[in-house]
């Protein structure tokens, strides 16, 4: 004899039991793929920032060719190719990007940096000139301020350069190339300044270290300024001091200076000691 209400209370079971494993499939399913895309942004970060630049183009690329329509991945190559020394290819990446639907103001920007350093100035100036004022951002400002320099425009440079330096937290960078724009146009003092402050942000930033020297030497201040340094460092900034005084006509002190930085040195200091004896042997550098 059949039981209707135990039957229709098993099927009743087995359906809430079969349901019940759909949702738990489901449940696993969606973990996975949350999973899998920290995983995958994890990777993608450590590919932008610790990886081999060489290691980081590869994987973007291949990952560029598996998403076509990924963005972000498009993004990864750009800034993989910047910094593998790669502008040209980079740009290249960059156009596609700012194409891309779901393009934003700093893609634009991440284009005008990679033209400049392909050396490509006018068309960086006319993608920095289709960001909207609104866009406010420090990489903005410190490509427009080269830009500015490059078009001789000192006024509107300065201006860019204090904008972009009050935009991060670390502008000794921007610093930096502030005072050697400020070394081109022949304001050594001004120079000065700019490469002291930058080395208060980054005291171990050598290029401003060595601007620093060069900026005090157009002022025939020969002395190294107060600032940290290594005994290689110290050898090297005499060596650029000495041969600043030299082409200013100032030969003994430069001499002096070029004795100092070949005894300062920890190791044998070849290109000190050669242009002491070109000196020495009174051909002209």
């Amino acid at each position: 004899m059949r039981h209707p209400g135990l039957v229709m209370l098993c099927l009743g079971s087995a359906l809430a039991l079969s349901a019940c494993q759909n949702n738990s499939d489901a449940q696993v399913k969606r973990a996975m793929k949350d999973i899998n895309v920290i995983d995958e942004s994890n990777l993608n970060e450590v590919m932008l920032t610790v990886a081999d630049p060489g290691e980081a183009v590869a994987y973007f690329t291949k990952a560029v060719q598996d998403n076509p329509g990924r963005v972000d991945l498009m993004r990864g190559l750009g800034k993989s190719l910047t910094r593998a020394q790669k502008p040209t290819e980079a740009a290249q990446v960059w156009r596609q990007v700012v194409a891309h639907p779901e393009a934003v103001a700093d893609d634009r920007v991440m284009l005008a940096d990679a033209l400049i350093r392909s050396n490509q100035w006018a068309e960086a100036k006319a993608e920095l000139n289709q960001i909207p004022p609104t866009h406010e951002s420090f990489d903005r400002y410190r490509l427009e301020a080269m830009v500015a320099d490059a078009d001789k425009n000192w006024k509107k440079a300065d201006s860019f350069y204090e904008t972009a330096t009050g935009l991060t937290t670390r502008p000794a960078s921007v610093l930096n190339n502030w005072g050697f724009s400020k070394l081109t146009r022949g304001d050594a003092a001004g120079a000065e300044k700019l490469f002291t402050e930058a080395l208060t942000y980054d005291p171990s930033m050598f290029t401003a270290k060595n601007n620093l020297v060069l900026a005090r030497a157009a002022q025939r201040k020969y002395d190294l300024p107060v600032v940290r340094m290594t005994q290689t460092e110290r050898a090297e900034l005499l060596y650029s001091l000495g041969l600043a005084a030299i082409k200013q006509g100032d030969v003994a002190v430069g001499k002096g200076l070029l004795q100092q930085a070949i005894d300062t040195h920890p190791q044998y200091f070849d290109a000190a000691a050669r242009s002491l004896e070109t000196l020495d042997s009174n051909v002209k550098l």
